[in-house]
Formats: structure tokens, C-alpha cells, sequence
């Protein structure tokens, strides 16, 4: 494995993160708003998403946010860029709803919808990467940014699992071109690979796999419906964990690596809730990133108990203020929960002290503000207050430590 405390100590993240997706500046959103109504092309688009990423960098910049990202405004929705860029994945705009996992909290409000069917991909191929992900878009990001910041760029894309977890492995692939999940998944790894390669030869320091697949195992409503589906939970979550780290093998030393687990935002939405005690020993331990990105915002997101399964090799950036309404949270709030966590991972844990915990976290806002193009119910002023309290909340917490 890759991971090593000295790396941690080496190559940390920045203490104030945001996960990634920006609200889209007006003249990008007008711009869709257009698509979407069929008076434009996705060409014309172009020229809106080069200001909106100009836009947006400037923004992290002046907010004193050192790791960069795009926004992803160049993306309809946080998963797109990777799987119509595959050979041997298919895209199916109408696949019949039967066809998806019932059991599955975003699946099963189509279902209560009476929706017949929903867009889909499939692998009827054997996968192979003959093009780039988003190295295109690393690229515009480089392109506006001074040399000395290139190493604090960030990439965000969507997890191996995304399409599969939709309909399990009966269903996500022909069986006569992979027998088995980790034939489909060997693949895979082979293609984020060679995408994490080339990124890395651009410049490319930090990647982060967005990931709302593990929040389902610990979300009791969605794990009993796998049981009654005839599907084990725990050898799929075995599953998905392999499924990263078969991307994450081999990489260089100072690429990091981390993993948002998401629990949905759509438009300010939740699919699901559950603390991470279900996952915690065996997720934290066995996944082969350096970061893990952990959403805190509200009861919702259970307990830090589960905190104690942190490895000493692996950084924590804890979702503490949420993206989905514009109420802002309070600083001594924030100050008194990283304190929480901190104590959570090192009560009786005779090798983490206090302060050696707090050195491995990090705040962020639970997710993105914009997953979907259309954004949360918050505004960009809004957003910019959240960002500004979490860069201010992390100078005060880590700058105490000396």
C-alpha cells in the first residue's frame, strides 16, 4: 500500500477544504438554462464554462482557499467525465426502471414516482481508456493559476462503482464479456489508473473520487432491502472497497488520494442518513486513500465514535458545515466539534494523542454546493460567507496548535 505516515506528514491536505462543486456563476446558468430548452448547443457553452472557471478559481483564491478546484461547472452533474469516455460502456437513455436496485433510496423515488424508466450506462464491451477523463479540464485550471499553485489543484470524479451500484452485478455488465464483479472492476482500475498517470505527469497532486455508494451500507432501510433482494451487503461493500483500491494501487508517493462519502445532495436534498459505525472498522482501515471526506453536518450524520477506526496514516476533513441551505453555522459551534472529534479518535487509543488527532483533521463543507448544475437553495454571496467561516474557523483551530 501507498499510504505511509510519512506521507501524511509530507503531503497533507490544506485545513480548510471544500469538496468541490461551486454554485455556476449567472451567465453559465442562464447558459444551461438555454441547453435545456434546446436554444443552444453544448458548444455554445464553452465560452461561459472558460469565464465560469476563471470565475470560480479567483473566488477559492481570494477566500483564502489554497486547494483549487473548477467547481465542476463544465459538468451537468458531479459523475459525469469518466463513463461515456470508456470503450465498452453504452449509454441507455430510457432502461427500464425493473432494471434498477429497488432497494436503493434514490432508486426507490423513481419507483414511488411510477417513473418507467431512466438513463443509464452498461457495459456491453470490454472496458479500455482511449481517451482522457479530465485532463482537459486540469489543463484550463493550470492554465489560470500561478505555476507555484498548480500542486495545489484538485480533480474531482466520480467513483468505479457509480453505474454498478444502480444495478448490482447481475445487471451492470454482460456476463459474457465479465464474469465476475472483479473482472469488470480489474478493468476499471486499469482505466483510472492510466488516467491518474497522466494527470500526474500534468501536475496533478491531489484527486478526489466523490463517492456516495458506501453511505448506503450504513443506512439500515437500504441494507435490509439487499438482504430481501438476496444480495449480501457485506460482500458487496467488500466489493466496493476493492473497487477503489484497484484504482489506487501503484500511484506515486505524493499523489493524494481521498474519498468523499456523500449521503446524496440534490438540490439540497438527502438520499440517505446513518452514522458510519456500521462501515467504520472495515471502510477505514481497508480503503486505499490518503483523505477521507466525512459528512458531519447535522444528526443526521450519527455520531465521531466511528472515529476511532481512523488509521494514523490516513487524514480526516469532516463536513461540518452544510452546503444544502444558506443558514451559517457558528464558529465557536465548529471550533467545539472538531474538539469532539478529535477526542473521539483518541480516547483509549494508547498511540494517538489529542493533538496528534487534531493534525490529522481537517474542515470542509459537508459536500458540494452544486452537484447538479442547478445548485442547492443557496446563493454564490451565501456560499462565499460559508467558505470565508471555514478558512477563519481553521486558522484559529490550527494555528493554536503552534
Amino acid at each position: 500500500m501507498s499510504n505511509s505516515p510519512a506521507k501524511v506528514l509530507l503531503n497533507p491536505p490544506f485545513r480548510a477544504e471544500h469538496v468541490g462543486s461551486l454554485i455556476r456563476p449567472k451567465p453559465l446558468f442562464d447558459k444551461r438554462c438555454e441547453l435545456e430548452k434546446g436554444k443552444c448547443s453544448l458548444d455554445d457553452l464553452k465560452e461561459a464554462e472558460s469565464d465560469a472557471v476563471k470565475h470560480v478559481v479567483e473566488l477559492q483564491r481570494s477566500l483564502g482557499i489554497k486547494s483549487i478546484t473548477d467547481g465542476e461547472v463544465k459538468k451537468a452533474s458531479f459523475y459525469d467525465g469518466v463513463f461515456e469516455k470508456l470503450d465498452g460502456m453504452v449509454f441507455m437513455p430510457a432502461r427500464p426502471i425493473n432494471e434498477f436496485k429497488r432497494y436503493l433510496p434514490h432508486i426507490a423515488m423513481l419507483y414511488a414516482a411510477g417513473v418507467p424508466s431512466d438513463a443509464t450506462f452498461y457495459c456491453n464491451g470490454k472496458i479500455k481508456r482511449t481517451k482522457p477523463f479530465y485532463v482537459e479540464e486540469f489543463k484550463a485550471i493550470k492554465s489560470v493559476v500561478p505555476p507555484e499553485e498548480v500542486k495545489n489543484i484538485k480533480i474531482n470524479m466520480c467513483p468505479p462503482s457509480w453505474w454498478h451500484h444502480r444495478h448490482g452485478s447481475d445487471l451492470a455488465y454482460n456476463l459474457n464479456v465479465y464474469k465476475n464483479d472483479d473482472e469488470f472492476f480489474d478493468d476499471l482500475g486499469v482505466a483510472y489508473r492510466a488516467e491518474f498517470r497522466e494527470l500526474y505527469e500534468l501536475g496533478c497532486r491531489n484527486i478526489q473520487l466523490d463517492d456516495p455508494t458506501f453511505a448506503f451500507f450504513c443506512y439500515e432501510p437500504t441494507v435490509s432491502g439487499m438482504r430481501e433482494a438476496g444480495v449480501d451487503p457485506e460482500k458487496l461493500l467488500d466489493t466496493y472497497i476493492r473497487s477503489i483500491n484497484v484504482c489506487t494501487q501503484g500511484r506515486p508517493s505524493d499523489l493524494r488520494v481521498g474519498l468523499h462519502m456523500c449521503r446524496g445532495n440534490y438540490k439540497g436534498l438527502h438520499f440517505c442518513e446513518g452514522g458510519y459505525d456500521p462501515i467504520a472498522e472495515k471502510v477505514f482501515v481497508g480503503l486505499d486513500v490518503d483523505t477521507l471526506y466525512l459528512e458531519f453536518d447535522d444528526e443526521r450524520s450519527g455520531s465521531f465514535d466511528p472515529l476511532k477506526y481512523i488509521p494514523l496514516n490516513k487524514m480526516v476533513v469532516l463536513g461540518l458545515v452544510t452546503s444544502k441551505n444558506p443558514k451559517l453555522e457558528r464558529m465557536d459551534v465548529l471550533k467545539r466539534r472538531v474538539d469532539e472529534a478529535a477526542t473521539a479518535m483518541s480516547t483509549d487509543n494508547p498511540l494517538r494523542s489529542k493533538v496528534t488527532a487534531l493534525n490529522q483533521l481537517c474542515i470542509s463543507p459537508q459536500c458540494g454546493f452544486a452537484s447538479v448544475w442547478q445548485g442547492n437553495p443557496i446563493t454564490e454571496e451565501e456560499e462565499k460567507k460559508k467558505l470565508a467561516l471555514i478558512v477563519e474557523t481553521a486558522k484559529q483551530i490550527w494555528s493554536d496548535l503552534g
